[in-house]
């Protein structure tokens, strides 16, 4: 198991890692709409998915994994009237590729992000 972390994507704001690579797959903690320098972006649910995945796509070039390389997405929103963005946002980023997924409503997400994402991707270098 290879605990990761770039300085391309915020860091972690509690005792945990960014991600963790192992058996060739590699697996986010959630992100939220930080920038890499650990600022909240404001409340627009477009804005804040773009950089979910701006942050998404950070940790996985830098685990030597890649946005069409996503299994499996899980997405927690605080209005689930957010979901046709969020839907729109993630085909744009995904294209022809399409990653299983779960949405769930929740009450309250950490600095009163509007979306937090985490995802599981296969790895290129695994043997």
């Amino acid at each position: 198991m290879e605990l990761l972390h770039t300085d391309n994507a915020p860091a972690a704001i509690g005792p945990y890692s960014q991600a963790v690579k192992v058996n060739g797959l590699l697996y986010t903690s959630g992100q939220i709409a930080l920038t890499p320098a650990g600022d909240m972006l404001e409340n627009d649910i477009k804005k804040q998915t773009r950089q979910i995945f701006a942050n998404i796509r950070a940790i996985l070039e830098d685990s030597e994994s890649a946005m069409d390389q996503i299994i499996k997405v899980n997405i927690f929103l605080t209005d689930m009237n957010d979901f046709g963005i969020v839907n729109v946002i993630m085909a744009e980023e995904f294209g022809d590729h399409k990653p299983v997924r779960s949405t769930i409503a929740v009450k309250t997400l950490p600095k009163n992000a509007m979306i937090e994402m985490d995802v599981i991707a296969q790895v290129s270098d695994y043997h």
